[in-house]
Formats: C-alpha cells, structure tokens, sequence
C-alpha cells in the first residue's frame, strides 16, 4: 500500500557532519521513555554515530539504534514498538540497539495508558522505518544512476536488479542530504518478517540480573533520600509538627514541610530517612466528619435511585419498554475501593542547578508531570527535563504524579538533589484508589427478545468515560438508557486498571448470564442474538464491532467445549470489548473437596494484527490473573478516613497457586492493532461469577467474591 505524507525535512531528519558516518533519522511521532541498550548481538557499536532529537540512528558500521517512544510500565513496548519501526526499515533484529527516548515536544502522546501505545503508534512507527528505508534506497539508486523502482532493500543492505549491494551504514552519510520522499511504500503484512514474529524483552537480562533499570534504582553522587510524611487520614490538615527527635538521628540532613499539609525528611538513606520519620510528633487539624465505607454504602444506594440530568446515552423509550415487559430483571453490584499495589512503590528524583530542574522516575504522564512541576516550582517547561525510567508496575497509579510533584518541590525548597521514595505504607495509605462504585442493571424482556436496558452507575468521585455507553449492549436493545451519578469524596481516587469497565464489565456479564437463564436461552446464543441484532442497527452508534465479537464469543466456545463438558466441570462465559479489542474468556470451575476452584480460564482475542506474540500472551495472562484476583479477594475498606490495611499483611492479593492455567488463542486478522495491556481484565470477573453460579448455585452480587460467598473460603 502507498500512503503520502507531508512532513517539514527539519522535523524529519537532521545531520551533524563534524562527527561524520552515521545517519539519524528523527520522526515527529507519539512518545518516548528513558535509558540505555539492550544487548549487542552481530555487530559491534561504531564510532560515529549521534543522537540529536532523533527516532533512529544508523551507525557507519549498519548497527541501527531505534529509540522507543513510550513509558514502558511492563506492556513491553520498549520492544514492540522498535519491532515496527525495524519491520519497515528492513533490518535485521539482531542488529538493533533499542533505547528509550526522553520527553520532547517532537512526540505526540508521550503517555502509558489506555492501552494506546501500539495502536496509536502503528501508522508513524511502520512510516518511519519505511522512510529511512526509501532515503537509503534512495541514496543507492543515486550512487548506482538507476531507477529508485528498480532497487530493494532487505535485511540492512540495498541491492539493485543486477545484483550490487550497499549496507545501509555505507550509504548513511549520503542519505541524510537526501529529499525526504512524500510517498512511501508499506509492507504487505504477508512480508512481516519481524512482527508477528515473538521477541524476548530487550531488558529482560537486566532485568533478571539485577542491573539499574527502575526509578528507584536511580543515585546520583551526592543525593539525598527523602521520606514524606502525610496526613494519616483523607481531610486532614497538618497545623505543626516537631522534629527535634528525629534530626538528631545519624545521617538525617533536614526535615522540611512542603505542600502545606505534608513534612519531608532529608537522610543519607532511606532507612535512616523512614526511622526518623516516625520519630516526628505531628498535630493535625481533624474535620467535623471523616469518611468511612459504611458512608460510602450508604452515599451510593442513594444515588442509584437517581436519574441522572443528563444520562449518558437514551435510546428509545425504556418506560415504554418497561410498561409492556412480560419479564422485567432488576440486579444490583456492588464494588469496593481498590489500591493498586505496584510492586516497586512510588518514587522520583528531583534536582535544581542553574534554575534548570531535572527530573527522573516511572512516570506514566511525564508531559503532564513537567507541566505540573512547572507550575509548581514557576520554572518554565523548557528548563525541565524528564527522563522517565522502567517502571515496576503502573496500572494506572503512575498516571498521577503526586509523587514527581512532591520529588520536585522537596528538590526546590531543600536546594539539593533529592530522591523521594515511598514505604509500601506509604504507598497503600495515601495512594489514588479504584473508586468505589455500585450498578443497578433493569431489563425488560418482551416476545423473548430484550427490549429494554438501563444502566445506573453510583459512583464515587467520578463517572465511567463516555465512550463506554457505546459498548455492548447498545445497538442490540431498542430502548437504552445509561445514567450515572457520582458523589465527592476526600479520597483521591483514579484509573485502576481498565477504569471502570473493570467492575462493570462483570456486572454486566453476569446480568446477562442470569437473565439468559430466566429466559431459557443458552447464555453464549443470547449473546449471539444480541450481537446478530446489533449488525442491523449499524447506526445506532457503538463503538464495538458486533461481527468481531461473535468471532471471538465462538473461538472461545469451541475451544473451551461449551455445552461438552463432563458434569463435574462448571463453565462460565464472558464476552467484552474495551480499549478497542474484542475478548471472550471461559472460566472452567471445578470442586475440590467442598470447595470450588478455578481450574482455567480459556480466552480468545481479537486484537488486529499481533505485532509481538510472546509479549501479547504475557499481556493476556497478567491481565487474567490480575482480574482473577481483585474479583475473588481485593477488598479495601476506609474507617474514619484511614485506610484499613496498609501492607499485605492485611491485604489480599491473589497468589501462585491460586492461579488457574491460562489457555489464550489470537484471532488471525490482518487488521492494525489496538489494545492488549488492559481488555483481558474485565471480561474475567463475569466468566467466573458465571461459572461459579453452576458449580455453587449462587450468584454473586458483590466483589470480591469470597466475602460474599462462604463456600469460596
């Protein structure tokens, strides 16, 4: 295929001569991330090669560095991404050096969320391989004084009709001063030879050696640790504090309050740093009310008796659909708080020389975090710089850069360059939580046909995006309306996960399940007759594709062997489409002694094209497990504005053996690629509801599930 572009040759491609043999090639793209290389494999790295605001740069030798645009928080990116960009360019893997770029305006999205990376990136990443790939081409037809149509390129080499070659780093110098081409060919995906083809982590040897890749591995000479201390409950405010004990423990420089309500102590190390926090005598400000769960239960079943001004979508007439039904189903589910639990805590480096301030951690948002900084510290954007590091987990937590605004004010009020960490304490207590949130679904069946659905959303602090009213089932009902209402509260709450469709997503799969039996349908031919429907309304304005979910609804049903099952296997269906994929999952349930256990989980996915399928399967089988346990365990409750556990000791998090095996299959498409690091998790909590019910004969209403049901232990 042939698609033109039109690009400024500054914003594109850029030279330095003095340092001679090497090309870069810069490309205004999407994105970008930290540090070094991944290992050296064929060749060794060249002399003259440079890196001025670039996306590739090719050495005299033919070793290619690709520079990775976006914050890598474990969805592996830092490798995928590269892939693209290596796929058009024509090279060999094996002679890619891959690097994470740093925050630049030359970027478009330089964010990791939303599970965009990719399928944002897809178009720019394969346009920028594909133009160095014609330049060089280009550069060789010139040399040769032949037709550019009459001369390839594969593998690093440019070769004409009769046979001569030229490596790309022999025509690197030439090819910077050529035009860059407004039309590029791109490869037909039957060509792929490297995506679609699996390739490991470019860190994964630093990574299990132990090497310096995380934000919290981050030292410079001279730097100080920094522990905060915040207030001990949402609402509070600090009016004083002393310090006197906890200066005069060895190795403490300063202790500093910042941001009005929070103190900050400046050790050699963090040990130090966390002992003499605690030997702080702090007065805080305590309001009328703090907030609790049981406010939170009540504040929400208030608010799901409202009919929002303005609801989020109202097609047709639900009263009218109501009022005629032969059967109406009503359910309400039911949500707690969640903390996100990265494994490495928060954490960022912060200095100031020279009125320019430098920052550095895992951020997922560092545009966003500069702009922040800048109006915190009044230094202007263009004299921060943020380097942004591997993260150890994200989930939506390093979305929010409280922790690089507070890193950044300490660094500006200390004058010292500082590296502010959390405790898991700290972490856990004063953290951005999965909100609170409770759904009431109605359905109206009439003829045995669902005439009628609406949607009630509680919520607190905030709403679900409003692209989710377009998901299923709209389109499949006639009468649809979506209200949602939401109460303020002092607890910062934020993205967890695949926000909102994370809860929702089973309470809408599990609704669906229960009101398929009511009806004496098959779960799976309900949900095909309501996909079936949704193709004859194609403008009803929903954002799935009701022919890709049938597909995937049927992959997971043939290979989990629905309706084939012995009679000691319980199966649960689900079927959900977020973050622009279609995923259908089966949970297998069985019991053991008394006891019902998740044996596996069968899930097919259409997600385009597959660009990397060793890092697509991982994405499924975390976001599974990770499903697996905030439905079955993940409980957090708040008592007078404090958090009810603070470390794992009270927290329940999914463990190894808990895990069930994970059986994944890819829709083969040829379609660009959308979103893998978040769709597998929702779908999961409504296909083990779902098999839970036939193994138990109960429904489950509430998460997680085993404080609900006894029978889960």
């Amino acid at each position: 295929m042939t698609k033109e572009y039109n690009f400024k040759r500054r914003s594109f491609l850029k030279l330095t001569s003095a340092m001679g043999g090497g090309l870069i090639l810069g490309f205004n793209l999407l994105t970008s991330c930290e540090a070094p290389v991944n290992k050296i494999v064929a060749k060794s790295l060249p002399d003259n090669w440079f890196d001025i605001n670039t996306f590739i740069k090719i050495g005299e030798n033919g070793l290619v560095t690709i520079y990775s645009p976006n914050p890598e928080i474990g969805q592996n990116v830092k490798t995928s991404m590269p892939m693209i960009v290596a796929e058009e360019l024509d090279v060999k893997w094996d002679d890619v050096i891959v690097e994470q770029a740093p925050l630049s305006d030359g970027f478009k999205r330089q964010v990791a969320g939303g599970s965009q990376s990719i399928r944002q990136g897809w178009d720019s990443l394969r346009n920028a391989g594909a133009t160095a790939r014609q330049m060089l081409i280009n550069t060789a037809a010139k040399i040769w004084e032949v037709d550019p149509s009459s001369v390839t390129a594969a593998d690093g080499k440019v070769i004409s009709a009769t046979g001569q070659e030229l490596g790309y780093g022999e025509l690197a110098v030439n090819a910077a001063e050529a035009e860059v081409p407004k039309e590029v060919v791109l490869k037909a995906p039957a060509d792929y030879k490297i995506i679609g083809h699996s390739k490991y982590n470019v860190d994964i040897d630093k990574i299990v050696s132990g090497q310096p890749l995380f934000g919290i591995d981050t030292k410079e000479e001279g730097m100080l640790y920094a522990a905060a201390i915040r207030p001990p409950a949402f609402g509070m405010e600090l009016e004083s504090f002393d310090d006197t004990a906890a200066k005069k423990v060895v190795g403490v420089e300063e202790v500093v309050r910042f941001a009005t309500n929070k103190i900050a102590v400046l050790a050699d190390n963090t040990w130090t740093a966390f002992k003499a926090k605690k030997l702080i005598k702090a007065k805080w400000k305590t309001p009328n009310k703090l907030e609790s769960t049981a406010d939170h239960d009540k504040m929400l079943l208030n608010l799901l008796n409202k009919k929002s001004a303005e609801p989020k979508r109202n097609d047709g007439n639900i009263e009218r659909a109501f009022a005629a039904a032969d059967m109406v189903m009503e359910r309400i589910y039911e949500a707690p708080f969640l903390p996100h639990n990265c494994l490495e805590p928060m954490n960022f480096f912060a200095t100031i020389k020279e009125g320019e301030l430098v920052g550095k951690g895992p951020i997922q948002t560092p545009a966003w975090a500069r702009d922040r900084i800048s109006d915190i510290t009044k230094i202007e954007k263009n004299n921060i710089e943020i380097g942004m590091t591997r993260m150890g987990g994200g989930f939506g937590r390093r979305l929010y850069g409280d922790f690089s605004d507070e890193a950044a004010e300490i660094a500006q009020k200390t004058g010292k360059s500082i590296q502010l960490v959390f405790s898991r304490e700290d972490d856990m207590s004063a953290g951005t939580y999965r909100p609170a949130s409770k759904y009431k679904i109605r359905a109206s069946v009439k003829d045995g046909k669902v005439t009628g659905y609406h949607l009630t959303e509680a919520c607190i602090n905030g709403n679900m995006f409003d692209s989710i009213p377009n998901y299923f089932p709209a389109g499949s009902v006639e009468n649809m309306r979506v209200d949602t209402n939401t109460e303020k509260s002092n607890i910062t709450t934020g993205a967890w996960r695949a926000p909102y469709t994370n809860f929702l997503a089973y309470a809408e799969q599990s609704f669906f399940d229960e009101l398929a039996l009511a009806m004496d349908k098959d779960p799976l031919e309900l949900r095909i007759e309501l996909f079936e429907e949704a193709k004859t309304n194609k403008d009803a304005g929903y954002e799935y594709d009701p022919e890709r979910a049938i597909g995937v609804t049927r992959l997971v049903a043939d290979k989990a062997g629905w309706g084939k099952q012995s009679e000691d296997v319980h199966l649960g269906l689900s079927v959900y489409f977020s973050h622009n994929t279609h995923v259908a999952e089966i949970a297998e349930v069985v019991i053991t002694d008394g006891v019902p256990k998740i044996k596996k989980i069968t899930a097919a996915i259409d997600c385009g094209i597959v660009v990397n399928p060793y890092a697509a399967k991982n994405q499924i089988e975390g976001g599974i497990v990770d499903g697996i346990g905030h439905a079955m365990y993940g409980d957090f409750q708040f008592l007078n504005g404090k958090a009810g556990a603070n470390n794992f000791d009270k927290y329940r998090m999914i463990r190894m053996n808990e895990s069930p095996e994970i059986e994944v299959h890819f829709v083969s498409s040829e379609l660009s690629p959308t979103g893998l690091g978040e769709p597998s998790l929702p779908p999961v909590g409504g296909a083990i509801a779902n098999a839970l019910y036939r193994a138990t004969g109960k429904r489950l209403y509430k998460q997680p599930f085993v404080k609900e049901n006894e029978l889960l232990g």
